[in-house]
């Protein structure tokens, strides 16, 4: 069911070519960074930073908590993201001497139980970090998955912890498999699944309980 879900959002939508970032670093900074906010505020911030010439871990440790805030300011709640960022320097230097590769030489579990540790990274940070940044094999959920899975049936889970083992348990453990299909539900969430959702278009419409009962009985009642 879930591999089959993929393959119809994949042939609607393609690849998502996602993250969009250069560098493992510049994946975690805009992880921090989209917390409650658009990617499209947060794109405005990392050119700021390149311009700056400081998207480097060392740099941004060094960097004065005001000038940083000046930088980030469009991608929203910048004092707050600028101490998490600066919490996360310190992390990443007192555990790891700063040295992205030794964080990432570890487990799975170990990473995240260190990323968890960290003051502002929370779940859905640290499985984004993981999966595109140190490029392993951990489902990300959100609130698109939440919204869209419950809606097309195949579970009810909306805890974190329990709807990541869902998809984890139920698809092969492949970490560009994971990538593209996050990538493919967040398209989803925005073109169809939203809120209000348009269900006449959407390319899984045929294997949505939402869809065929809710949405589809509506529309006979008019």
């Amino acid at each position: 069911m879930l591999l089959g879900i993929y393959n119809d959002l994949y042939q609607h939508f393609g690849s998502q070519h996602w993250w969009p970032a250069q560098t493992p670093f510049e994946v975690i900074v805009g992880a921090i960074l989209t917390q409650q906010t658009s990617w499209n505020n947060v794109e405005k911030a990392i050119v700021n930073l390149k311009r700056e010439k400081i998207l480097d871990p060392k740099k941004l440790r060094e960097i004065e908590s005001e000038k940083l805030e000046t930088l980030i300011k469009p991608s929203g709640y910048y004092r707050q993201k600028t101490k998490k960022l600066k919490n996360f320097m310190g992390f990443l230097f007192e555990r790891h001497g700063g040295k992205l590769e030794e964080l990432f030489g570890q487990s799975i579990e170990q990473i995240r139980m260190e990323l968890l540790s960290v003051k502002g990274i929370g779940k859905e940070t640290a499985d984004s970090i993981i999966l595109y940044a140190a490029n392993k094999p951990t489902f990300v959920i959100d609130a698109y998955t939440v919204r869209a899975f419950n809606r097309i049936g195949v579970t009810k889970e909306k805890d974190y912890e329990s709807l990541k083992k869902f998809f984890e348990d139920n698809l092969p453990k492949d970490v560009n498999l994971f990538n593209e299909y996050h990538a493919l539900i967040v398209a989803l969430g925005k073109n169809y699944c939203r809120t209000n959702p348009i269900c006449g278009k959407c390319p899984l419409r045929e294997r949505c309980d939402y869809a065929l009962h809710s949405y589809d009985g509506a529309k006979r009642k008019k």
